[in-house]
This record gives structure tokens, sequence and C-alpha cells, in this order.
């Protein structure tokens, strides 16, 4: 077994008793996994909190319909390859009717990630979900509790959560009241870098850097990922770029950046020089966050 650094040890273990408690307490539990690093660190904590049992948790992961394929084919693998029950659910009208993120803006966020993720968690019943959120992502996220409750329209109230006073966490739920948890409050995204090294966990490649098809946008490197669905500009041509991820979203909306980290070691050197959040890449954020978590988003 790998020795940990003091810090990561405290939060592994931190992370892990989050985890069982929640279960312990949950009617039926869920864990929302999008593939990125951070419900990947989340999904691997969980089957290190119940080995040698299988994870008492399934993944739910959203599909918008403009995922990267790289992640819904990593998704499948990592959910195989740990024995996780798989949940997938999409808006399949959104889909039919073509919504997407060149076109809709806020409206895309709104039917194709947090109305299909409050009709899964509506329709499975689930009452404590877990997800990969960190307090230093964002403003928004630095609000958060880590035990959050989300009203019965799954609707996020900053007033109406309750004091975490020396780790004591609440899980009581009123009638039609589910919770949200984050076991990864207190990360970093250097901790979580550093936590990815260390224990080995494989990632979507899309982390790595690789020369892939790239065009420039107001100054962002968008990777084109499905050139048929793209939406080009007159003129415009994809360059090969060698370029990574810090963060995943839908690939019309999240920027790359250049970068030659192409292995674990050298993204965390990287990652460990970074002057800037994870999320400046995340185009569609553009200060609409807190207003989608009070709708119901993650």
């Amino acid at each position: 077994m790998t020795d940990l650094p003091r810090h990561l040890a405290a939060l592994e273990a931190e992370a892990i008793h989050i985890l069982r408690d929640g279960v312990a307490e949950a009617r039926n539990p869920v864990l929302l996994f999008s593939g990125g690093k951070d419900s990947t660190v989340l999904a691997h904590l969980a089957t290190r909190a119940f080995y040698p049992a299988r994870p008492p948790v399934p993944l739910l992961h959203i599909d918008s319909t403009w995922e990267f394929a790289d992640v819904l084919a990593f998704r499948d693998a990592f959910a195989a390859r740990h024995d996780f029950r798989l949940l997938v659910h999409a808006n399949e009208q959104g889909r039919a009717e073509n919504i997407n993120p060149f076109d809709h803006g806020d409206m895309y966020t709104t039917l194709m990630r947090t109305e299909p993720l409050k009709a899964a968690l509506t329709s499975g019943g689930f009452d404590v979900i877990f997800g990969g959120a960190r307090r230093d992502e964002e403003a928004t996220r630095a609000k958060e509790r880590i035990v959050s409750v989300r009203s019965a329209s799954h609707g996020w109230d900053p007033r109406a959560q309750r004091a975490e006073p020396w780790r004591a966490f609440n899980w009581r739920l009123s009638p039609g009241q589910t919770i949200r948890a984050f076991p990864l409050s207190n990360w970093t995204e250097q901790d979580l870098w550093l936590y990815i090294l260390a224990r080995r966990i494989e990632l979507a490649p899309l982390y790595l850097a690789a020369e892939r098809p790239v065009v420039r946008r107001d100054g962002l490197r968008i990777v084109v990922d499905d050139p048929a669905r793209m939406r080009w500009q007159p003129g415009e041509e994809a360059q090969r770029e060698s370029v990574r991820f810090r963060t995943l979203g839908c690939w019309p909306v999240t920027a790359a950046e250049p970068s030659h980290a192409a292995t674990l070691t050298d993204v965390v050197s990287e990652t460990l020089m970074a002057r800037s959040s994870e999320r400046r890449g995340r185009i569609g954020d553009a200060g609409s966050l807190e207003n989608q978590k009070r709708q119901g988003y993650f």
C-alpha cells in the first residue's frame, strides 16, 4: 500500500468517513459520476471505503448528449472495472429537438443537465447524492456545506444550510428533502492531483496532453470532438495542437489549455505552477453557476 503524505492521508480519511456516514444514514444513496477527475477520485474513494464489498452506491451519469467520446468510453470502462452499477440518464426530448450549447446558452445547461439530473433523482428515489465538488473551484462552491440540504424541487438555498461544528453532520431530512454530500469539499486542485499520482488513479485521457484538433475562438481553444456536429464559422479550420484539459464538461463549451504534460508527474508539476482557476475553461459558467444551483444543478 502506498504511504500518503500526512495531509493527503487526512483528506482521504475525512472523505471515506463522510461516504461511510452518508451511506449508513441513507435510504437510497447515489454517486454522481461525470467521468471527470473529481468524480473519478470520489468513486475511487468509495471503492476503498467499502472494500472488499461491492460499492453500495451506483454511479449516476447525466449525459448531456454533448459529452467527449473519450469520457463516455472511460465512464463505461471504469464502472465495469470497479464493479459499480452504472445509471445513465439523458433528456431524450431535448436530444430530439437538438437543444445544443451553440444556440441555447444557459437554457442548454438547464434543459440538458439540470432538468435530467432532477428527473433522474426523483424517479430513482435517491435521498443522499454524493458529488465531487470542491470549495476551491469557484466562489459559489465555496459557500457550499459538506452536507447540503436541497428542497423538494432539488433547489439550493444557502440560507437554509445547517451548521457543521466539529465535522458533525446532520443527515436528517424533512419530507421531500434530499441531501447533496461533497466529501472532497476541503481538497484543492493540487491535493487532487497529488492524490491521483500517489494512488495511481487512471483518468480519462483528456487530462493528459496530446495533439488534438483545435479551433481558437475569443482566445480560447476548443477541441473539435465531433466535426459533424461542430458549428463551424466561415473559413474556420481545426489545427493540431498539443493541449490538455484541467476540467471537463461538454466539449463545445470547455476550453483546453496548451500543454506538453503527457504524464501524471508532468501534470502535477504543471498544476503546482498554475496561477489561475481550473474553471476558467468552463465557458458556460459566466457567473451563472449560483443561479443554476438554485434551480437544482450539481
